[in-house]
């Protein structure tokens, strides 16, 4: 069994989550007492919020590399950054490590394909829906089309990721948001929603909507249990 390097705290509501995922994971696959190889850094979030919301990528991704070289130290024989967000400095942090990366979007491309969707709406972050690093590698590397919310609805997502979920608080309302947002991405022929935010699995379950999800975090611990346990 390969080790696997969880790069977490982002937030850890999510890593807790990643934690559980990947243990039940190799479970699940071997029995008995069996439980994952995890070597991880757990960063604090606080920091890394204020630098997002300034723009300041480049200290962002100075912490999450010296963080990740850590876990490289630790002994992961590849790393998993536990955050869609963050992925946006995923190339410096690959560049800055010997281990391989293994990128959420992806495995959520990979599970996508599987399905055969081809278009997907994507709820996350600000940052992840507005940018080009996640949607543009989906549509770049594997031909998927990816629809956003439009800005009303991206900024009351973005809202309730930092006010709620990140701090824990699931709240009824959202998840009536959530789900009319939800909706209307199908409704502009979206064949499932990819939950791009790694707290999003703590608000909306696949048994809220007959819509298709495909939660990142579920899908990039199962990528990461398979990788471990290739021989």
């Amino acid at each position: 069994m390969k080790t696997i390097g969880l790069l977490g705290g982002m937030s850890w509501e999510s890593t807790v989550t990643y934690y559980r995922a990947i243990n039940e994971g190799v479970k699940n696959a071997l029995g008995g007492l069996h439980s994952a190889k995890i070597a991880m850094y757990s960063v604090d979030f606080e920091p890394i919020e204020k630098l997002q919301h300034a723009g300041n990528w480049d200290d962002m991704a100075t912490i999450l590399s010296d963080a990740a070289l850590g876990i490289q130290a630790a002994g992961a024989d590849f790393l998993l950054i536990g955050t869609n967000t963050m992925h946006k400095v995923a190339p410096q942090i690959e560049a800055a490590i010997d281990i391989p990366l293994l990128h959420i979007a992806d495995a959520i491309a990979q599970a996508l394909i599987e399905q055969q969707i081809h278009t997907v709406g994507l709820l996350g972050t600000a940052f992840t829906m507005e940018q080009d690093f996640y949607s543009g590698r989906l549509n770049q590397k594997y031909g998927l089309n990816v629809l956003i919310p439009d800005e009303h609805d991206r900024k009351l997502v973005h809202q309730v990721i930092y006010e709620e979920l990140c701090l824990g608080t699931v709240a009824d309302a959202s998840k009536t948001e959530y789900l009319r947002i939800i909706q209307a991405l199908s409704e502009r022929g979206a064949e499932g929603i990819i939950l791009g935010c790694t707290e999003i699995g703590m608000l909306i379950k696949q048994t809220d909507t007959d819509v298709k999800l495909f939660d990142s975090t579920v899908v990039h611990a199962a990528k990461a249990v398979d990788y471990a346990l290739e021989k």
